[in-house]
């Protein structure tokens, strides 16, 4: 997984944002379309998207050649939940992405000026704790409205749109928070018309660094910070959201063999069963059927567009859908009393731990059962591998696993045709 950095000039790199990357252990890789770098048609392998800034403008194709494509990208990051960063015009291609207008502004905004916090900065995740007033390098001449869903977090008077995000994951900043003493050299040399536009810029610029800095490593600290704790998600969110329209449709020959495997977990009238990892919830009628209408069924994803897919499946009505991490269920304990997944043990990043969390959600004597459509064997032989001694479904390695997460396994079937474990939680 690395860090994906869109770059539109060879001045305006990444600087601070690229430290913080390599301080929290991720790898970058530099889009450099100013050198003839094609815009990635895809996220695949990356954790995060970084766009940066750029003179030409987002509010049209002329002198611009990359911006549908880079836009399209935008929209697949905030479609999959990958964490994104928009700097200056990589903000402006942030909002148009997310909904948004860019337009040209009032007039160049060049140099150091003011900005302030607003309300809902002091609850984000990247911005609680900036001043309420601070300053900043301003290099811009174009602006954006926002869509609806975003929240602004930074203003000032000429241009009220400076910070922004959309969803959990996405931030613009009109401001160039990103730079260092080289930036800002960079940023006179290659624009000095409009850096002659603001007398003094590069003399003023050691004593606004050292007062910005704290604030800046700070910024950039947190969203990497977020990148690396979000990467695993960030995988698997890549892999499945742009392939959720299509999901349902490719395994539905599958149905009979859930509806199957479900009837195996023997559930009874009024119980709570949970289905983690649900995709478009093929498994959620059946285990709504075990439980009948006095029971409780619910379906967990960590991809939001899986579960969009599911309620237009019409597995919305047969359970209530949830955005969680199968590793962090929002449960009390012992409140389910079955558990169904399909699929999700081994692509899991720590099993053991996942098994010790569905255990503490699980009620004494309540049932996991680990199902896939196909065999260990077979799914082995489409990929291309061998079967490995690790694979934490071979059954030397699932007994005692479970057993020291608190279930005993029962049943174990590794047919050619289907892979089924079935194991109660202790008493």
């Amino acid at each position: 997984m690395t860090v994906l950095v869109v770059e539109h000039v060879p001045g305006e790199g990444p600087y601070a944002i690229g430290e913080a990357i390599a301080a929290a252990g991720l790898r970058m890789r530099v889009c450099r379309v100013w050198a003839g770098d094609p815009v990635p048609g895809s996220l695949d392998g990356v954790a995060a998207l970084v766009v940066m800034g750029g003179p030409m403008s987002a509010c049209g194709d002329d002198g611009f050649p990359t911006r549908s494509a880079e836009v399209a990208l935008l929209r697949s990051a905030l479609a999959a939940g990958v964490p994104v960063l928009g700097v200056c015009l990589g903000a402006q291609l942030l909002a148009l992405a997310a909904g948004g207008v860019a337009r040209p502004g009032w007039g160049p905004q060049i140099g150091w000026g003011e900005i302030r916090t607003r309300e809902a900065a002091s609850r984000d995740p990247l911005l609680a704790g900036a001043p309420k007033r601070w300053r900043v390098l301003h290099w811009h001449g174009d602006t954006m409205d926002l869509p609806a869903a975003a929240v602004p977090l930074a203003s000032c008077d000429r241009y009220p749109v400076q910070a922004f995000r959309v969803g959990g994951s996405a931030w613009g900043l009109q401001f160039h928070l990103e730079v260092d003493a080289a930036a800002v050299d960079a940023f006179v040399t290659a624009f000095p018309e409009e850096a002659a536009t603001a007398p003094g810029l590069r003399e003023a610029a050691p004593a606004e660094l050292a007062a910005l800095a704290p604030h800046r490593d700070r910024v950039f600290g947190r969203f990497a910070a977020l990148v690396a704790a979000r990467a695993e998600h960030t995988a698997t969110r890549t892999f499945f959201a742009p392939r959720a329209d299509a999901w349902e449709m490719r395994f539905a020959a599958d149905a009979p063999r859930y509806a199957a495997a479900v009837a195996r977990m023997r559930l009874r009238p009024g119980q709570t069963a949970l289905d983690l990892g649900c995709g478009t919830g093929r498994a959620l009628p059946a285990l709504r059927a075990g439980v009948g209408d006095d029971g409780a069924v619910l379906g967990v994803d960590v991809t939001e567009a899986m579960l969009a897919a599911a309620a237009r499946a019409g597995r919305i009505g047969p359970a209530r859908l949830l955005l969680a991490d199968c590793h962090r269920l929002p449960l009390a304990p012992g409140k389910v009393d079955g558990i169904f997944t399909a699929g999700l043990l081994d692509h899991l990043p720590d099993p053991p731990a996942a098994l010790h969390e569905w255990a503490r959600v699980t009620a004494p004597g309540g049932t996991l059962l680990l199902f896939h459509p196909s065999g260990r064997v077979e799914r082995a032989a489409r990929h291309g591998r061998p079967l490995s001694p690790d694979d934490p479904l071979a059954e030397p390695n699932l007994r005692p696993a479970l057993h020291h997460a608190g279930w005993a396994l029962d049943e174990y079937d590794d047919a050619g045709e289907y892979f089924l474990a079935r194991a109660v939680r202790a008493r």
